[in-house]
Parts: C-alpha cells; structure tokens; sequence
C-alpha cells in the first residue's frame, strides 16, 4: 500500500493548519545567523555542531565524557584531544580558545570553564531540573502556560537489583512530592479537565526494564513476575495519590516481552477499569502499524480505555547498528519519510478507533501534528480522547501555538543528575542537529512546501528492505572490498526477542532429552568401531544425568585411524578446493538446520546458558563458511610473471593434521580446527576432550552427512595421555592444533619438536594455550557500560572461556565507586542449571575443575579482601561469583589461569601504572579498556601486549572475520582463528617458474 493514499481525504485540511502553525513557530530571520550575532557559548557550540559534521562527533563525544572529568585541567585536556583531531575543522573562536600549552594553564582553565559552562546550560535547556524542587518550578512555570507534564526519572543504567528498587522508591517519592505540590496548583480547564471528566495532574512516564535488573526476553517468565510486582506496587500508589502512570518504551528487543507483560497486568481484576494508565509505540519501527491494530483489538476486549502515546523513535542508530551486527532484519524503517508515512497512517487509526484508545501524538513536526488535528476535527474526536505532546526544551513555540488554538498539550519532562542525563542530552542534540530534523529544518528557513509536503514513501516496500551488513571478501591487496556479490556473510544468532524461537529451543531440548545416555563409538576409515573402554559424559548441571557413553579408542585403533589417514591422503589432496569447499558450506547448512539441537546438546553436556550456546553454533557455522571462502580464495594463487617467465605462487597441503579440542567450545573450536585442516587439503583426526566428547560426535554426524570422505576426517575420542600422546608423536603427523592448558600445550610443542624415526618433516604446532586477562578502567569511563561489560566478560559461562575476564584494574579516582557498583551487580545475577533461560551463571565443568578453583578461592583470602562470594546449587558442579578487592598485581589469583568465576580487581595511581599492571603477566590473548579519553585509546592500541584488544565493550565472543582471535607470549602460538592468515598453517607454500623462451621467441603480450 502507498500510504498517503489513506490520508488523502484530510490533506487539504492538514495543509491549512500545519500553516498557520507554521508561521507561529518561524523566525523571521535566519536562525543560524541570528545565533553567530549572539554570545552565548551552548547556542555557539550547537550552531557550529550544526554547520559542521566533523566537530558535531567530536563534540557530542566530549559532552558524553564531560561528567566524568573531576577538575578543569582533565576538562581542557580533554577538549584539546576532542576538539584537535585531525578530522575537525574549527571556528576561529573555538581555535582561539583551545591554543593553549598546557591545561593546567590559566587558558586551559578559561577554556575548561567556558565550554563546560555552556554544555550545562544546553542541559538545562532540555533536562526540566537536577532534583524535584526545581521540576515543580518547572511544572508550575508550564501549567502556567496551561501545559500539562510527564515526568521522566534519568538515572543511571538499572545494572543492579539494588539499583530497579531505588527506581521505585523513587517514583514513589517523586509522585508523592508531585501531588503534594499540586494542592496548592489552582484548576486550569485547558489540561485539568476534558468533557466534563477531571484529569489527573500529576503525571509520570516508566521504562519497565528500569524494574528488573536481567530483564530478558528469553526469561519471559522470570521477567514478567520481577517487573510486575514492582508495576503493581506503583500502579496502588498512583491511584491513591491520583496521579496517573505512563510506561515508555525503550529498544525494540523489549517490546514484545513490555507489551505482553502490560497488557498480561492490566486485564488483572484489580486493574481492569484504571483508564489512568497509558502505553508507547514507536512510528519507526517497521512492525508498530501492527502492533497499534493489535492494542486496539485488546483495548475493544478489555472494555476502559487506555493512553497510547506515538513517538517516531529514539534509538535509530542503536537499532540499525545492532542488527547489522547481529545479521538481523531491520527493525526500524532505514529513512524518515517512511517513518514519517507510517506515523501519520498510526495517527489515523488511533483517532479512528478513539471511542477505545486516547491519542497522545508526540512530535515536534508541524505536519504529524496538522495531520492529528485535521483527523480528529474531521471526525469529532471528544477532547479527551486526545492530546500533543512535546518533549521539554524542543519545539517550544509549536506547543505554545497548539495551547493557543485550545489543544491540550503535554510536556514529557526528564529530570535527574546530569551526570546519568547526559545520554539523554546528546540523543536530544543529534535530533536537533541532524539534517533530516523538522526542527533544524524549520530554523533554516527551508521552503514551506518543502516542510510540509506528504510523505511519499511505499510502506509495503520499504518494510520490505530489511537489507543487514555483509563481510566482504578479501582481495589480493590484503583491503576489504565491499560488494554485494560473494564473500564471506557471517550466521545470525537466534534473537530470542522472538517468541516462536523460544519455543523451538523448548522443543529442541525435548528431544534431545530424549536421546540421552546414547553410546557415541570412535570413527575410523568411515565405520563407527567398538571399543574395550567407555566413559560417560555428565550434565554439570546435574551430574546424575549421563548425557551419552563415549568409547575410547585404544592405541591400537589409533594406529589404524593413521593407517586409513595415510591411505586416503593422495586422493583428498587432488580433491579440487570447490569441491572440499562444498563439503564445509554443505556442513555449515546442516549446522544451520540443526541449530537449536546443537544449542541444547552444548548446554547439557558443558553447561553452558542457552544464549552463549547458540552463539557458539554461530561461530562453527562461520568457521565453515568462512575457511571455504578463503581457501577458494587461497587456491588461485599468485602471479609473479615477467616477459619471457611464468611465475605462480601456490600452496599444496602439508599431510595429516591431528586436531586436540576442548571442552569449553567443544563445537565451535573443533570444528574451526577441523574444517581449516580438511578444506586446505589435509587428512584429519578430531580427538576431543573427553567431557564433551558428544558434541563433537554430533559434528561427525554432520560432516558424514555432508559428504566428507572415509579416512579424509576420523573421530578419536580417547585418552589424552595414551592416545592424544600416541598421535601426537606420529612420524605420519603434520601439523597438531591444540586448545588447552598451557602446561598440555608446551609438552605437545616439545615434543612436536623431537625428530621421529621414519619422519621426514618438521610438524607444525597450532597452540593456543589460554590467558590472564585484565580489563583496565580508566577515570573517564562510563561506569555503566564497564561494570555491565566486566561482568559479562569475567562471569559470562562461569569465567570458563580462553577469553574471560580475571583481572580488572582500576585507577584510584573510581575504585571505590566502580567496586561498590561491581559487587551489586554480579549480586544481582541469576546462578542456576544451564537450560533454565533466567541463568547467568552456570555450573562449571566438572569435580576436579571445582576442586581446583575453590582451592585459588582459598589463596585469594590469605593473599587479598574478599569483596564477595555468592552461594551456589548443590547438585552440580556449581561455584558462585566470587570477587576480590586490593588485590596485589603479583599475587597468585592476580598471575594464574584459575578458569572459573573469580575475579581479582586492583587498583593503580593512574594509567600509565594500569598498562604496566596488566602487561605484568606471562600471557597476551585478550584484554579490554573502558576509556573515552582518546590519547589512553590511542597508548592501549600500541602498547597493551594482547592478541585481542576490546576498547569500550566486553571481551568475550570474538565474531570469525570481524574479531580473528589468538595471542601471543604463554598464550599460545600460530595465527588467528577467524582471520585471514589462518589457513597459511595446514599449507605448503610452492613457486612454480617456467622459462617460456623458445629459440630466443617468447610471446609477449599485446604484440601483433
């Protein structure tokens, strides 16, 4: 449907009004211009923000870290690094003001003063007060206009348990001081009543994730009860203090699950008949048109009506970067006019349906709001039924013309610190900034035919165009190229904001319930064998559940798997690539196919939660994909021709490759090991750890299936010490990849190293042997963001990836602040069986990895504080986060790999101490920096010694071809998994020349 042609029988009528609105809101002169004759820093800075897109990132970068500066000399250092980068092109008067030498100067102090000054003052424009005597003041100036309010709480991120019930208390506090106040307020008809019927005056907007601190869509249930006996609680208090309680809505992940649990708590008996209440949709996502048809339907069912306010969206960006990265359709519509159309078609039916639903139409663009009225006019609406709605500080004189034609209008009014207020401020910035703003464009005077022309836009097609990011291919220059066409496409993870997902996963664990206790037997030369030895792979979550029986493989047979390895050697070498390529994409399908039953079968066997199982399906599906991709891309070669001389560089496979796997990503890293090895030509012999032994049986199922060749690919469950020894030591072996301890991995280098009777190669050792990673936080971190991804990192799957977090390292000036909100946090996680889809925390891997971390958990109470040490299930193989304060950086828990929920913390003067501190270990795999200070930046990309460095994010889940993954020093040896340097290491390098001169004539290109 093209969808103006809904609104078509009002536009004569909105024209008429979005006019006159229009020429209340118009300067009469330039507004840019009349901003530069001005002297006021904040209109300056948003001025030159708006005339400038280099210095508008920069800026609102600096603003985003200005809360966190503690002293003039860090504010003018700071906007020195901001400001001065090379990509920013400055106003004279802001040169002027930043050439200073030193910012402990009395320059840099001006300076300092001046901006920060200025960015308050833009604060105050759009944040309604720091504290509720200055919001009443501001409510109290607002109704004097005949305005109504809604007022927003700014807080910091709700991380904590702790922190959902201050949220509460509160809201409870502020409407409690609110209607106090509202006793002395006298009655203004404009927006205390409607049709006769009183309207509260006391109004506050919610966000439901605020509530519950593990709010997830995968945990419905658990969500749903946390967050409703809160709602529940505040709802009593509203109606007995009369005020009435809006609920905002936040990322479109959450909208699904906030929806459900509203409507769920609002047809209760109890609150049935409250019409006080009201809900949000968003005109920018692709879905709301449906969502709104959905609510009305319900509204008609429950029989009182609701608020539905309509807002256009706030987190664009957010929404379009995430689901790129995550290879997820477009939730949002990619351009305004699309979500200006479907605003417009939502407006026409709510008011069409206003005998159910009360409008509030928030925007601050004359023509939405022409177009509500013009509806609404034409088909009577009663006054109640709807309403404007404005944010403070934006589209002032658009709400002051709409109260003078006798609308009611409303105010939504955010108060709070600054500090926490200061990602509000910015997204309030880069609306008023941005090209495509109303706002902006009103200001600059742009043709009125232009600012208020229909929305021209297919709705059908554009919902259509859910176009997500592709990972390009890599060309011969070593730069990425991006086309459309081929290349690597990396696999989505399932986004369990989809209900229909979490019932497959349901199912899926169903029926792999169903197949438990299974005997898995050793593949060789294509036939499953018998074996004398068996071992049973347990559910660490329970331990009385045997998962399946694992035959190991004695020597003996190992010896004929070498045997059958050897003999089909010759015939896979000369397997042409697309045709082993074919066999790793046709796996990867299979995979794909077969997710959630992967999923379900990692979660069982190594208890891991079901989010970080189905990523880890993700990325053996990438390994397979990806090395296709670059094999095929290998196998052309190089060409170094010259006149008279054919040149060709080209690889050939280098024999038999013995892949040693862990437990920890017992699908992921075998197959990534497995699949590089057999797609660059190599024979491949797949022993596994024995506690998830059968997982990687289901990936030989699935290699099977895919065509793998018999003896190209042998499964060898058995004994590290017998087994992984004996074929370790095989003259016939090539090339050993390793996942393991460090301590397994240096004796396997040794002794690769050893010269065997009989062999004729030097083997090729692929080792990465683990880590002591360390997360620095530096003062002008944002603490949300570090605490939230240190807790990820340190205590995501127990703190048993290669990749955990163990160390964090804090400057002094935060310490304290960072460790109260830290230890609250990780409070806050819910540690439970793997398959329960509220777990954070699951159990670990078996008794002896117990054993050994509760003995460090001993040492770090002799060697530092104990901050906390969370209780854990019994009957499994649980351990419960535990945290450790002023822990010395040469301590044991501060310098061994403890593989387990233990978290040393340390704290150091300053930063230049932080890269020193974490630098002070024998590893170098991965390591994070929470910072926005950019010259910290900038030293941690040179001199931080880790394979994998994550600025400003958690360092766990390295992607395949967005984060190839190793390191160096004790972690490990060889090049990264996932990267484009892999695949070198199971190849033979050859240079082929041939003279092409014959009797002194040689063709010679482009000769007659």
């Amino acid at each position: 449907m093209v969808i103006q042609v809904q609104t078509s029988t009002y536009e004569a009528k909105t024209q008429e009004i979005a006019k006159q609105l229009l020429a209340a809101t118009q300067e009469n002169r330039s507004f840019l211009g009349s901003l530069r004759d001005q002297m006021r820093w904040d209109d300056k800075l948003l001025a030159w923000a708006m005339s400038n897109p280099g210095l508008r990132v920069q800026l609102f970068r600096f603003i985003d870290t200005l809360p966190a500066l503690g002293s003039k000399p860090e504010i003018a250092a700071h906007l020195q690094e901001y400001l001065g980068d090379e990509s920013v092109e400055l106003p004279a008067a802001l040169k002027g003001m930043l050439n200073f030498a030193n910012p402990d100067s009395m320059p840099g102090q001006v300076a300092a003063t001046t901006v920060s000054t200025a960015v308050e003052t833009l604060a105050h424009k759009y944040i309604s007060g720091e504290n509720i005597k200055q919001v009443i003041k501001t409510v109290e100036r607002l109704r004097k206009d005949k305005m109504a309010f809604t007022i927003d709480l700014l807080g910091e991120a709700v991380i904590t348990e702790a922190e959902a019930q201050s949220y509460l208390e509160r809201y409870l506090e502020l409407m409690q001081q609110l209607v106090e106040a509202s006793k002395n307020w006298s009655k203004i008809p404009a927006i205390d009543e409607a049709d006769g019927e009183a309207l509260p005056k006391v109004q506050v907007s919610v966000k439901l994730t605020a509530f519950y601190s593990q709010f997830d869509p995968l945990d419905a249930k658990g969500s749903e009860e946390k967050v409703s006996d809160r709602i529940r609680i505040l709802l009593r208090r509203a109606k007995e203090l009369g005020a009435s309680v809006h609920f905002d809505m936040e990322q479109y992940a959450y909208k699904d699950l906030t929806l459900n649990i509203l409507q769920k708590l609002l047809l209760e008996d109890e609150f049935r008949q409250r019409t006080d209440v009201g809900m949000t949709i968003q005109a920018y996502l692709r879905d709301s048109y449906e969502d709104t048809k959905k609510l009305i339907a319900w509204l008609q069912q429950r029989g009182y009506p609701l608020t539905i306010r309509l807002v256009k969206g706030a987190y664009w960006d957010q929404e379009t970067i995430k689901a790129e990265q995550k290879h997820w359709p477009q939730p949002v519509y990619n351009d305004k006019a699309a979500t200006d159309a479907n605003f417009e078609a939502i407006t026409q039916l709510l008011l069409e349906n206003h005998q159910y639903v009360y409008a509030a139409i928030g925007s601050h663009n004359v023509r939405s709001q022409a177009v509500a009225i013009a509806i609404a006019e034409s088909l009577n609406v009663p006054r109640r039924n709807f309403e404007m709605q404005v944010l403070y500080g934006m589209g002032d004189k658009l709400a002051k013309a709409l109260v003078d034609q006798g609308y009611r209008v409303r105010v939504y009014c955010p108060y709070g610190e600054l500090l926490p207020g200061m990602a509000y401020l910015i997204r309030r910035l880069l609306e008023n900034t941005a090209n495509s703003s109303f706002l902006r464009q009103n200001l600059e005077n742009r043709p009125i035919e232009e600012l208020l022309a229909r929305p021209e836009v297919d709705l059908a097609h554009a919902k259509a165009s859910q176009c997500v990011g592709r990972v390009p291919r890599l060309v011969a220059t070593g730069a990425q190229s991006r086309g459309e066409e081929g290349g690597f496409f990396g696999a989505a993870d399932t986004d369990y904001a989809e209900v229909e997902e979490i019932r497959i996963a349901a199912e899926a664990f169903k029926a792999v319930r169903g197949e438990l206790g299974k005997t898995y037997l050793p593949l060789i030369d294509g036939e499953y064998v018998e074996t004398s030895e068996s071992v049973d792979s347990l559910n660490p979550s329970n331990f009385s559940e045997v998962v399946g029986k694992v035959g190991l493989m004695s020597v003996e047979q190992a010896q004929a798997a070498m045997r059958a390895a050897k003999a089909a050697f010759p015939g896979w070498r000369k397997t042409p690539v697309k045709e082993r390529a074919g066999v790793l994409r046709k796996a990867a399908d299979l995979m794909e196919v077969r997710r959630a039953e992967l999923s379900a079968w990692i979660v069982l066997e190594v208890g891991k939660p079901v989010k970080e199982a189905d990523a880890e399906v993700s990325e053996a599906i990438d390994f397979c994909r990806y090395y296709a991709e670059e094999m095929e891309r290998l196998d052309a070669g190089v060409v170094y021709d010259v006149a008279g001389e054919t040149n060709r560089y080209i690889y050939q496979p280098r024999g038999i490759a013995v892949v040693i796997s862990p437990w920890n990503f017992p699908l992921a890293i075998a197959c990534g090991m497995t699949v590089a090895a057999l797609v660059a030509g190599n024979c491949t012999l797949l022993k596994p750890a024995e506690t998830s032994s059968v997982i990687t049986a289901k990936l030989t199922e699935i290699l099977i299936e895919a065509g793998i060749p018999k003896g190209v690919f042998q499964y060898v469950p058995g004994k590290g010490s017998q087994v992984g020894a004996y074929l370790v030591n095989h003259p016939d072996t090539h090339i050993i990849a390793f996942t393991g301890s460090q301590e397994v991995g240096c004796r396997i280098y040794a002794e690769a190293a050893t010269l065997k009777p009989g062999q004729k190669h030097m083997k090729r050792v692929i080792a990465e042997m683990g880590g002591k990673n360390a997360i620095i936080v530096d003062e002008s971190a944002d603490l949300d963001q570090a605490v939230v991804g240190v807790v990820q990192s340190a205590f995501g799957y127990s703190g048993q990836k290669c990749s955990a977090c163990s160390r964090v390292i804090v400057v002094q000036p935060i310490y304290e602040a960072f460790v109260r909100r830290l230890v609250e946090a990780t409070k806050s996680l819910n540690i439970g069986e793997a398959e329960l889809p509220s777990t954070q925390v699951g159990p670990v891997i078996d008794a002896n990895a117990r054993d050994r971390i509760l003995e460090y958990i001993e040492k770090g109470k002799a060697e530092a504080q104990l901050a906390l040490a969370l209780p854990a299930p019994e009957h499994g193989y649980f351990i419960g986060p535990v945290i450790f304060s002023e822990v010395a950086p040469d301590a044991i828990i501060a310098q061994q790999e403890i593989f387990g929920p233990v978290l040393a913390v340390t704290k150091v003067k300053d930063f230049t101490e932080a890269l020193a501190v974490a630098n002070g270990t024998n590893y170098a795999l991965t390591g994070g920096l929470y910072s926005r200070t950019p010259s910290h930046i900038q030293q941690a990309q040179e001199d931080f010694e880790i394979g994998n460095l994550y600025i400003n994010r958690n360092i766990t889940g390295a992607i395949v071809a967005r984060q190839p993954f190793g390191g160096f020093k004790l972690s490990g040896v060889g090049s990264k998994a996932g990267g484009p340097d892999y695949l070198l290491q199971f190849l033979e390098p050859r240079t082929i020349t041939e003279n092409i001169q014959r009797q002194g004539f040689a063709p010679i290109e482009g000769a007659e």
